[in-house]
């Protein structure tokens, strides 16, 4: 059996040795053997190269291997993006273990690596698809077990991907062993030591921590439990949660949301994943309300400064009440302005300010990215604040909600149109107000907005420090497009052609790996198990009449 070691890059599979070092395969299989060989005959059914095959399918063994894991792929990436801001990464968001797998297994197809692919798991998408209350709104009003159950659920099914893959390869093997090519065997065998596995990071969503500093702890350790890396935490009040492109949000001072932040911090150093990301989002762009006035201890302390953006009103001691609630500025009695809701209100105009001041007192509290929640998508907005961020703490980085909140299209057209303007070019043919439409989709207007939306990832990441782009809900609309594209066929007047034209035939000329849905779910795994229990009298579903054998 040939010998060989693995590359040290962290992304292939193998096993630990004796002396902490990766075994090769050839190797495992040895170290199997001579156990087998121990054991006076007893194991003689045990095939050593099975367990091998068995071991290296199942790499992980527990969600606190795979957040280890994926921690160090993104702080790895980080370093990169660093020295090179051409090298920032990107997610989707998925609902399902199944949805998530084929994200990756995509990657993989049209890419050759996963390397700088994530997975988004958004708290939108698990209120409106996995809670037991039905679709709700993102409110955390969904029960806050599901995030990491659905954690657990995708590692369990990007495991399930290089258990497929890998039995593909060995049952190759197998064959080129069979027809004796050694060079085909070798080449295989080099494929299965450096083998790249679907397990990547996943960023996931912890809200506004679902509840106090301690019930954030909690939650974080179940999460970090089932293979999260990087939790995001917003700072909005936990039981007045909005989505972030919603309105009526309301924030929380900051000595509130560092409790928490440090909070996720203790729950990844109790369970061992020192490089353990916390990503802190601030809503202050588009949230006008604080439940609470920060307390402050010194003149021009972070609580002095949160309290700085109330709208107040001065007054004198004869106008105050006994249900005001004052405090002073430059000296002067201030009344902030409180609503029916008993909530404070911010300054108009203050938005930009605080979450600058937001994100500033993140890193300064063990931040290691930043997320700023934006109404729409402009480079020059974000880069406007992220320069402030970055001329205190210049490796600040962010990752960026590419929202489908946004009507990216329209926002585009507009930004192309009053830049336009504004420099002299003639506009007059365009509606501002109507740029959607159709009409112009064929125009140098719209072609330049388009290749604005393509760049606009590369183009945020080299100006505005962001780091990891994502998009929150993409396979949410990408499921309601292909069933109504779906229905309106099958029901329609193509019927069953209406499945063949538009899915299986795409699925075949696309090389799209569910066609032999057998296989995807884990079929051909199985048969490899009863072979290896049961020997020449396993009864496998694999044979000859298996329809799946239409598609190989």
């Amino acid at each position: 059996m040939t010998q060989m070691t693995f590359s040290p890059d962290g992304l292939s599979g193998g096993f630990s040795g004796p002396s902490g070092r990766r075994s090769s395969y050839g190797e495992q299989i040895a170290q199997v053997a001579d156990l087998i060989a121990s054991k006076g005959g007893t194991w003689d059914g045990i095939n050593a190269e099975s367990v091998a095959r068995m071991r290296l399918q199942n790499r992980f063994l527990s969600g606190i291997d795979i957040a280890r894991y994926t921690a160090g792929i993104m702080r790895r990436d980080m370093a990169a993006y660093d020295a090179d801001p051409a090298q920032y990464t990107q997610s989707l968001g998925a609902w399902h273990g199944f949805v998530a797998q084929q994200e990756m297994i995509s990657v993989r197809k049209h890419f050759g690596s996963v390397k700088r692919r994530y997975i988004y798991l958004s708290g939108w998408m698990v209120a409106a698809l996995r809670s037991e209350f039905g679709p709700l709104p993102d409110q955390s009003m969904h029960e806050k077990t599901t995030v990491p159950d659905l954690i657990r659920e995708i590692y369990t099914f990007l495991k399930q991907a290089d258990a497929r893959e890998l039995g593909i390869l060995f049952r190759d093997i197998d064959a080129a062993r069979a027809k004796g090519d050694s060079a085909r065997e070798a080449e295989l065998l080099d494929r299965v030591e450096n083998y790249e596995s679907h397990v990547v990071p996943i960023i996931a969503d912890i809200d506004a921590g679902f509840g106090n500093a301690e019930a954030t702890y909690l939650l974080a350790k179940k999460m970090i439990e089932a293979g999260a890396c990087a939790l995001q935490i917003e700072n909005q009040v936990s039981d007045e949660k909005q989505c972030g492109h919603q309105d009526g949000k309301v924030t929380v001072p900051h000595e509130d949301f560092v409790a928490k932040i440090r909070a996720v911090r203790y729950a990844f150093l109790e369970l061992g994943v020192e490089d353990g990301i916390v990503v802190t989002r601030t809503d202050s762009l588009g949230a006008g309300l604080t439940k609470q006035i920060a307390v402050s201890r010194t003149p021009g302390d972070e609580g002095d400064q949160y309290n700085s953006f109330l709208d107040c009103e001065e007054v004198t001691p004869d106008q105050v009440t006994g249900n005001d609630v004052l405090i002073t500025r430059d000296g002067k009695l201030m009344r902030p302005k409180r609503l029916p809701s008993n909530l404070f209100q911010f300054r108009p105009g203050t938005g930009e300010d605080r979450v600058v001041l937001d994100c500033i007192t993140s890193i300064k509290n063990g931040a290691d990215l930043l997320w700023i929640e934006t109404e729409k998508p402009h480079v020059g907005q974000i880069a406007g604040m992220v320069d402030r961020v970055r001329a205190v703490y210049p490796q600040a980085k962010l990752a960026y909600n590419n929202s489908p909140s946004f009507n990216w299209t329209l926002s585009f057209r507009q930004q192309v149109f009053d830049e336009w303007q504004k420099a002299g070019k003639p506009v007059a043919e365009y509606d501002r107000a109507k740029l959607m439409s159709v009409d112009y989709d064929q125009t140098p207007l719209a072609a330049e907005a388009d290749r604005r939306i393509q760049t606009f990832q590369a183009d945020a990441a080299k100006r505005a420090g962001v780091f990891h782009h994502l998009i929150t809900l993409p396979t949410y609309h990408t499921t309601a497009l292909s069933v109504d594209n779906l229905s309106k066929r099958y029901f329609g007047e193509e019927g069953m052609l209406g499945y063949v034209a538009q899915v299986q035939r795409e699925e075949i000329r696309q090389g799209i790996a569910c066609v032999r849905h057998q296989n995807m779910a884990g079929s051909d795994i199985g048969d490899d198990h009863k072979e290896y229990f049961s020997g020449e009298a396993a009864l496998k579903a694999g044979g000859v009449h298996n329809t799946m054998n239409q598609f190989a």
